[in-house]
């Protein structure tokens, strides 16, 4: 998809950094909160619960190495809508702007396949992330049917303008 300074390479889903997927957002998420089983349903069975069901995944790649992930998990079909979800970047591979660019990347996905719009749902202590999401467009929403206990935020990208 796209090189930076040829370090950091952003890379569509192969089944060899299935692990990674999993290992990455693992590392993340017990770091703040609990694993929910809607995260292992994702994590365990990527093809099964994303990709097979139109959704795509990316990784970021630093000198050959998966140091970051993010999934676009198909939400609706008609108007077309995803979930930017599973956002991880390894802690030693932080202050790369790689959230930035694999979450650009997903969403230039998501226009590509003429999507209405992108939302995501995350929690308010994760600062540097609602931040990085703002940048990226997105805007606050109501909470509503969160699929996750933690969730206290949701945002939404309008791709339709």
């Amino acid at each position: 998809m796209s090189d930076i300074n040829n370090e950091v390479k952003i890379i569509s889903y192969e089944p060899q950094y299935k692990e990674a997927f999993k290992t990455l957002n693992e590392e993340w998420i017990k770091t703040f909160f609990v694993m929910e089983a809607s995260d292992y349903k994702l994590l365990d069975n990527p093809e099964e619960h994303i990709l097979n069901k139109g959704g795509h995944i990316a990784f970021a790649l630093l000198n050959g190495e998966p140091v970051g992930t993010c999934a676009l998990v198909k939400a609706n079909e008609d108007p077309l809508a995803f979930e930017l979800s599973k956002m991880a970047v390894s802690p030693k591979a932080q202050g790369k702007k790689i959230g930035y660019l694999l979450g650009n990347a997903l969403i230039e996905k998501a226009r590509e396949l003429k999507a209405e719009k992108v939302f995501l749902e995350t929690n308010s202590i994760l600062v540097p992330a609602i931040k990085l999401y703002e940048k990226l467009g997105f805007k606050h929403t109501p909470i509503t049917n969160p699929g996750y206990d933690r969730v206290d935020v949701q945002m939404e990208l309008d791709l339709t303008s």
